[in-house]
This record gives C-alpha cells, structure tokens and sequence, in this order.
C-alpha cells in the first residue's frame, strides 16, 4: 500500500493496519445498535411490561445520533480526530452500560438516546481518520470496507439480536459493545496519536450547533410519530413542524451572519460537497428504504417467511459491497473514475423501473438477479462521493465536510422510510393506524393483489436513484490527489 505518511516514516505498515482495524471496529459498533436491536423488542416489552412505547428504544438511538453527527465532525476538525474518537467510544459504552443495567422501559429509552450521542460520532469520525490516513486517489478501496461493515450489520444485528433475546438474555445486545469497544479503544488510542494534526484554532458556534440540533431532532419526531403515534394533521406534529422550520431558519440566518459559523460558507458553497450530498442522499435514502420493504416484498408477494426473507435481502445487501468494491478499485486505476458510479445508478434505475412495472412477474430467482444488479449499482456511490467530497476540501475541513455528509445521509434514509411509507399506506388507502408489517399480513392472508402496492414502492425506489444519478452526473470530476503525473503508465 502506498501512503504517503508511511513512506515519510510516521507510520508503519502494521501501524497503520490497527488504526483501521480499530476503526472499522468502532464503524461496526455504530452500524450495528441501528439493527441488532429490532428483533429484540417483543422479549424487551414482555421484560420491562411495556409495550406502547418500545419504539422508542429505537428512535432515541436515531434522534440524537443523527443530530450530533455534524457536532463531532466539527469538533475533531479543532480538537483532532483522536479526543473525539475515543470521546464518542467511552460515551457510547457508557450508554451500552446503562442500557443493558435497566430494567425500566424510560431509563433504557434515555441509556439509548445516550448510546447515540456517543454513536453519531463513530462513523463520520472513521471516514474522516481514513482522509487524514489514506491519499484520495487510495481512499475509495477502503470505503469499499466500510459499505461491508454496513451490510455486515444489517444481515448479522436482527440475527444476534433475536439469538441473544431468545437464547440468553436481550441485555447481551448490549454488553457485546463492551469487548468490541474496549478494543477499538486499546487499538487506537496510542496509534492515532501519530496521525498529522491538520486541526486550526476556532471557536465553536454553540448557538449555530444548538438550533441545528433542534431542528434536527423536531424533524425527526415528525418523522418517527407522523401517521403512527399522531396524524399528520395534529397539533403535536404540526407544532415539530414549525418547530423544525423555524430552526432551520434562523439556522440559515446564523450561517449568514456569524462571524465563523457551525457550518462554513465555503463548504456549504463548494459545488462538489453540494452535488455529492445530493447524490449520496437520494441514493442512500433510496438503498435503506427498499431494505426496509424488500422483506416485506418477499412475504407478500412471493410468499417465504420472515427468515427466509431475511436471507434473501442478501443478494441486495450483498450487491452493495461488490459495487462499492469495485468502484473503489475504478478510483484507484483511472483518472475518469466519476463513470463507475454514473454507469451503476443508470443501471439500479433501470432495475428498479423494471420492478415497478412488473413487480409480481418474476420468480424468486429473477428477483434475486434484479435485487442484485441494483445492490451493485447502487453501491458504486459509497467510495465516490465520500471521497470526492473529502478531496474537494481542504485538509483542516475534512472532518466538517464528512460529518456533514454522513448527517445528511443519515436526514436523507429517514426522510425516505417515512417517503416509502406514505407511498406504500396511500397505494392501500388507510392512514396508518397499524403497523405496515401488520397491514401486509393480514392483506397476504385475505389474498390481496399487491401489485399496485409494490409498484408505487418500486417506482418511488426508481425515482430517488434517478435524482441521486442527477447528482452525480453534476458532480464536478476533480483530480484526486495522489494520482501520478501525466506521463506514467497509469490506465486513462
């Protein structure tokens, strides 16, 4: 491996193997509390006799995470990625600790809501160790590991969280984040200190940072209880609303005229980061959104269990890594790379056009092969945008720039579900008053037609890619640093 900080010998071969052995451990540990959780709820519920409110033990998690995600990218741009690393281990342990001691369904809501305060930073910070480690031109092949660590998470969370409830106790689900974490704590706390330090002194806008937060996490309330615990008419969800806007707004305002901003002009006014967002919103909105009703496809439609659903959201899942792996290696040998992901949303458009206007004329198998295809196309997006957008900053505003992403990222699936959900609830005529997996249920056992359902789910799937294709077509290809001056061998 070439890099260029190993080569100057700050950092050896092996060195640099723990960091991101370490912080793909630490990604892990993030990726995993959004899905080992889930499967776990019913045991939880019947354990703390509360029921009604056992959502929340997975939105608190998705509210703050989301929310301070910005905050640690902004933070380990003046601190160093190092304190804010080890700052969001120890809090997100923290969490873990007091989550799997509770036994009262309110103090493992708020042990959850600080596991995410502590989570939000474990992601966005990896992805931005990497920027400081790896040169760009090197950097798309280990997003590529990073994508895995999410399918990774998605396939073995419900699996480990529902051994764990059944078999042991459902508190495992959260003493397990101990050894993980203690060890990416140990592999990383002396080597990161031999990272370059890029970080300038700043003040942070605390006012900025706290209308973020709270327009964040009104938006998300509406989301989370928006036609499910509240119609979208009542007076608590138009109240978020409004809330949320307002926040936005004098957000805005902040940014506008506050001397050094949360969020700087300059890379909110940078036309790679915009577009990239764009992108990479839409195209991971879309990617979570059709894990979440993929499942739900196979059940209604094809008719295999829940289990055997599960395993067939592999392909999918599966799909994802190969494109982001191969659009890694595209980065990392041409100087066109922008083509890899051009090609493969054009294509996971098409594959999910095609469902739309057949989605009960395939077999299982046929599914698979289309399921596959648009899990490699879409995958393309993850190595491309995330480095593009690092290499369209300067070093010292790599950790704002990838917090900022991962934010919008994180906004955008949500914002999709919630998009998917009305869609779907709409092509069926009800407002919601039950959950989907139990309106698809009870739909499949009085044999009804769910074509125009899935069509309508497809075709918005279809839709959201081709906007995130829009935003990568935009995107300007810049050089990426690292690549070798004209004249070598290297493949144009």
């Amino acid at each position: 491996m070439t890099n260029p900080l190993a080569s100057a010998g700050a950092l050896s071969h092996a060195q640099i193997r723990m960091i991101m052995f370490g912080i793909v451990l630490a990604m892990l540990l993030g990726a995993l509390d959004q899905t080992i959780v889930a499967t776990a709820l019913p045991t939880i519920g019947r354990d703390v006799n509360d029921v009604q409110n056992l959502s929340w033990v997975i939105s608190a998690y998705l509210v703050t995470s989301t929310a301070v995600t910005p905050l640690y990218g902004k933070l380990s741009d003046i601190h160093g990625r190092r304190s804010m690393l080890l700052l969001a281990i120890a809090i997100f342990l923290g969490g873990s600790v007091a989550a799997a001691l509770s036994r009262n369904i309110f103090v493992l809501i708020a042990a959850r809501a600080v596991q995410g305060l502590g989570g939000g930073g474990l992601i966005s910070l990896a992805q931005t160790i990497v920027g400081d480690l790896i040169v760009p031109r090197e950097r798309g092949k280990y997003q590529a590991y990073f994508a895995s660590v999410f399918v990774t998470s998605s396939i073995a969370g419900p699996v480990l969280g529902g051994f764990f409830a059944e078999y042991l106790h459902w508190s495992f689900i959260f003493w397990i984040n101990l050894p993980l974490g203690l060890a990416a704590y140990a592999m990383t706390n002396r080597v990161l200190r031999l990272l370059p330090r890029h970080d300038r002194p700043h003040r942070v806008d605390v006012a900025g940072a706290l209308l973020m937060v709270i327009a964040t996490v009104a938006l998300l309330l509406v989301l989370t209880w928006g036609g499910s615990t509240y119609p979208w008419t009542s007076a608590p969800i138009v109240g978020l609303m409004c809330v949320s806007a307002t926040s936005w707004v004098l957000f805005a305002v902040r940014l506008a005229t506050a001397p050094e901003p949360f969020v700087p002009l300059s890379v909110l006014a940078n036309g790679v980061v915009r577009d990239g967002i764009i992108a990479t919103v839409f195209t991971v909105g879309a990617m979570i959104g059709l894990t979440v009703f993929i499942p739900l496809y196979f059940e209604a439609v094809l008719g295999l269990s829940a289990g055997q659903s599960g395993v067939g959201l592999m392909a999918f899942m599966g799909g994802t890594v190969a494109g982001a792996t191969a659009a890694g290696r595209v980065m990392l040998h041409f100087r066109a790379y922008k083509w890899a992901s051009i090609l493969g949303l054009a294509i996971a458009t098409v594959a999910m056009t095609i469902l739309a206007i057949w989605p009960t004329s395939f077999s299982l198998a046929g599914v698979e092969v289309i399921f596959a295809i648009a899990g490699i196309g879409l995958g393309t997006i993850f190595p491309v945008t995330t480095t593009c957008i690092q290499n369209a900053v300067p070093q010292h505003q790599i950790g704002t720039a990838t917090g900022l992403m991962n934010f919008f990222r994180s906004l955008g699936g949500a914002v999709m579900v919630a998009v998917f959900s009305a869609v779907f609830l709409a092509s069926i005529g009800t407002h919601g008053d039950q959950s989907i997996r139990a309106l698809v249920l009870e739909g499949a056992q009085a044999g009804a037609d769910f074509a125009s359902m899935f069509r309508a789910v497809f075709a918005t799937a279809a839709v959201a890619l081709a906007l995130g294709l829009a935003g990568m077509i935009a995107m300007e290809e810049l050089p990426l640093r690292g690549h070798p001056t004209p004249g070598t061998n290297e493949a144009t």
